[in-house]
């Protein structure tokens, strides 16, 4: 797969659940919806700060009732429980798409609007496909480019907080992950099989030694040691 963008995948389903997560002490917790009185579609991205690689955003539509343990934000998971959760959203979400937006668009445009853009992308194949259409979009994080015609609301931390989001954050990570994986195999010198393009020591340490891929991100400023070897 060379650098691209675009739409990647999106499935439909319909199930009926509601959510509840697991804390670290044990608890169960409701992942509460925003509101009960619309359609939320929830929209998260993953690969914002790695050195090499797409940005690749999720949006999900979840029914009201569903029990599934352990859902969170991706980043408190361990890999198992990303894949294993990835797996339940894509089978009963009423809908998920999952986008990008390629490393040439990342330096085009900078790292914030290709998240947009790869945000918008998903958000455009999830409209399409669902009828009638979500009346509300839950962003993680404090920033986004409005979507015609629909609300939305900007929640710090909100993968943590609310169901939808969560589980966008999920399937953005599991597909990312997937994707740097298989990458790794063209390129085995990064290390991309465990880091997935983060700026880790050993990945800044194999730029030094071999240069940039097409898959690095040429824009992003980076201090690479002096010496390969150290």
């Amino acid at each position: 797969m060379l650098p691209g963008s675009g739409i990647v995948a999106a499935e439909l389903s319909v199930y009926l659940w509601a959510f509840y997560y697991s804390l670290a002490d044990g608890s169960g917790m409701l992942l509460s919806r925003y509101t009960q009185e619309c359609i939320e579609v929830g929209v998260d991205e993953v690969g914002r700060g790695c050195l090499a690689g797409p940005v690749v955003a999720a949006a999900v539509v979840l029914p009201d009732s569903f029990c599934l343990p352990s859902l969170n934000d991706s980043k408190q998971l361990k890999e198992q429980e990303r894949i294993e959760l990835a797996k339940a959203i894509r089978a009963q979400a009423i809908a998920y798409a999952i986008a990008e937006a390629s490393v040439e668009e990342i330096d085009r445009y900078n790292i914030l609007q290709a998240t947009f853009l790869a945000m918008h992308r998903a958000l455009d194949e999830l409209f399409a496909r669902l009828s009638p259409p979500p009346d509300l979009i839950l962003v993680d994080g404090n920033r986004f480019k409005p979507y015609p015609f629909v609300a939305h609301r900007c929640i710090v931390k909100g993968d943590s907080q609310y169901a939808s989001i969560a589980a966008a954050s999920i399937l953005a990570k599991v597909y990312r992950d997937n994707l740097m994986k298989s990458l790794a195999q063209q390129f085995p010198e990064y290390g991309w099989e465990s880091n997935v393009g983060y700026p880790t020591s050993a990945h800044k340490r194999a730029i030094a030694q071999y240069g940039m891929t097409p898959w690095h991100r040429k824009s992003f400023k980076v201090r690479l040691p002096s010496n390969a070897e150290g």
